[in-house]
């Protein structure tokens, strides 16, 4: 075969090549074109009920206690505990919701931070919404976490991601709703409050957190003052820790220690400016009266 030929065959090899690559994503063009009109066909002939949509989320989120307490969060921020619904919580708004299309990735990994993106599509209304989320993928020293660590806070972050978006096209309103009575099974009441806190600080104490970490978290001085606010705090921190988007280091962190005394043994006490520690004199006793007549 001369030069020319062996050419002709590699350049003809390439056009075919080039040709099946197009036909192949043309056919995942119209494949995903076909998939979108079928969901959008389906959601107007299907048209969603907000009032089955939040008997159907409530169902859901309050068919168990280890249920409910999943659908809550906690967030360390600035200072103070911010608590709110979980992606557990996002997941099931909407499943019930219906006629969505959802979908969360990892868009890139940088020196300090890992970027995860989420998107939700109401394919009824036609209201799409996409979050980007950023998180540390460095230690508090400022070291790079190793490729397994990255890819658990990518997939932490992707899910808060995907949260974020569900949450700005379901209505807060409605989210809201289903989350006061998912918290209400979770936390209990006045009358629970001892043993579900008992069961709690249990819970915690297997995950080797100390109780002093729990008081010094809540601000308390005693497990007696822990309350229902500090029972839905808890509980949306011990979510967080299972979710892998939060450490127990960051969730409880060790309390500063305490304060030492100053040691007084062995050294001398200044009395005043140029005076000594001697006792001052003691007055003098009355004289003795006589004894007289009238005494006798």
């Amino acid at each position: 075969m001369s030069n020319s030929t062996a050419e002709a065959v590699e350049a003809l090899a390439v056009e075919e090549q080039t040709a099946i690559s197009h036909v192949h994503a043309g056919a995942a063009g119209a494949m995903v074109r076909h998939e979108v009109e079928a969901q959008l066909d389906a959601a107007h002939r299907y048209p969603r009920s907000m009032t089955r949509f939040l008997h159907r989320a409530t169902s859901m989120a309050t068919i168990s206690e280890e249920v409910a307490e999943s659908c809550i969060y906690s967030l360390p921020r600035g200072g103070k505990m911010i608590t709110g619904p979980s992606v557990r919580l996002a997941e099931i708004c909407a499943s019930a919701y219906g006629n969505l299309q959802v979908a969360a990735r990892v868009v890139d990994a940088e020196e300090r931070e890992v970027v995860a993106q989420g998107a939700c599509w109401d394919m009824e209304t036609n209201l799409r919404c996409t979050v980007e989320v950023r998180r540390r993928i460095t230690n508090r020293h400022g070291k790079r976490y190793d490729d397994d660590m990255i890819t658990i806070t990518g997939n932490a972050a992707a899910s808060i991601a995907l949260r974020n978006a569900i949450f700005r096209v379901v209505p807060r309103a409605y989210v809201d709703t289903v989350y006061n009575k998912a918290r209400a099974v979770a936390v209990g009441n006045a009358k629970t409050l001892a043993s579900k806190r008992d069961q709690v600080l249990a819970r915690l104490g297997a995950l080797g957190v100390t109780p002093d970490r729990v008081l010094a978290r809540l601000e308390c001085t005693g497990p007696d003052d822990i309350g229902l606010a500090h029972m839905e705090t808890l509980i949306g921190l011990g979510t967080a820790i299972k979710d892998g988007s939060m450490t127990i280091e960051d969730a409880f962190p060790a309390p500063p220690p305490a304060p030492v005394a100053p040691e007084q043994d062995g050294k001398r006490i200044k009395m005043g400016k140029g005076k000594s520690a001697k006792s001052e004199p003691q007055a003098a006793p009355p004289p003795e009266r006589e004894i007289g007549a009238d005494d006798e």
